[in-house]
């Protein structure tokens, strides 16, 4: 048995019912009934019409502001970097190459979650505090680079 001979049970699926196709389809009004906004074609209301009654997204209470200017940095901890290092530089593209960031989005941020153990040239778009820190503690180098 596999997943392509697998079929719904006997009688468990009905054919559409094909409405307002004229007199040929159900007779008359083809299943529609008399007049009303339903028995038009494109006799619909809009997503998120509720019938007059104030709609729900206008109900609920605003709060907050989204800033559009807002930069959003791919974050990465030391703990991370020091299981890949090639030739002693670590930057955004041999991350990305190794799976460890998906993309550096408007750059990369180096967070101090975790030890350094050996010297490391980390190219990034910011450092914090403590990762600075503990990289150039085992001699290692924290250079900023510019995005662009």
């Amino acid at each position: 048995m596999d997943l392509s001979s697998l079929k719904p049970a006997k009688g468990a699926v009905r054919k559409r019912k094909r409405v307002g196709r004229g007199e040929a389809s159900w007779g008359k009004t083809a299943g529609r009934g008399h007049k009303g906004q339903l028995s038009r074609a494109g006799g619909r209301p809009r997503p998120g019409f509720e019938g007059g009654q104030m709609p729900l997204i206008r109900r609920v209470p605003k709060r907050g502001f989204t800033n559009i200017f807002k930069k959003e940095y791919a974050v990465i901890n030391i703990r991370d970097l020091i299981r890949l290092e090639d030739n002693g530089t670590v930057d955004a593209t041999s991350l990305v190459e190794n799976k460890k960031i998906k993309r550096t989005k408007n750059g990369m941020k180096v967070l101090g979650v975790g030890d350094m153990e050996k010297a490391l040239t980390v190219r990034a778009h910011k450092f914090s505090k403590t990762a600075k820190e503990k990289i150039e503690a085992k001699g290692g180098k924290a250079e900023v680079i510019g995005i662009g």
